[in-house]
């Protein structure tokens, strides 16, 4: 681990939580309920430029230090700042102690499918984008 990965994953990392930050406000501004769209959303769109970005840049044979560098930025800083496990866990258990049980199960269980296909939905288009104009 260099000192140049390490700084250029925390300038990601800061980056994606200012965005983060920012969306959770305008969550809270625009969006007057109990369900917390915002976390739903920011996660969903995190899961999807991952797992996008993660298949327009896999490894290749050429691939440079500053390509490393930036994968490095987008995908462990940037994405990683972006998502926030910790704050869909603490509205989960702010729903389970308002004992909104089956507000907190829905959340839970929308939140983990909509993460996983966006995810899946991310690296897949990316691979149609690789092969249709990239081949």
């Amino acid at each position: 681990m260099s000192v140049l990965s390490i700084l250029v994953v925390g300038l990601g990392s800061g980056l994606g939580a200012m965005v983060r930050y920012s969306v959770s406000l305008a969550g809270l501004t625009y969006l007057d309920t109990v369900w917390p769209w915002a976390t739903l959303g920011v996660n969903g769109l995190g899961a999807w430029l991952i797992g996008g970005y993660a298949r327009l840049t896999q490894a290749h044979r050429h691939q440079t230090v500053a390509s490393l560098l930036m994968r490095q930025w987008f995908m462990v800083g940037f994405c990683g700042g972006f998502t926030t496990f910790s704050l869909f866990s603490l509205e989960t258990l702010m729903l389970f102690e308002q004992q909104a049980w089956g507000l907190a199960g829905l959340y839970i269980g929308v939140s983990l499918w909509v993460w996983l296909f966006a995810v899946w939905l991310g690296y897949y288009s990316a691979q149609y984008y690789c092969r249709t104009y990239h081949s």
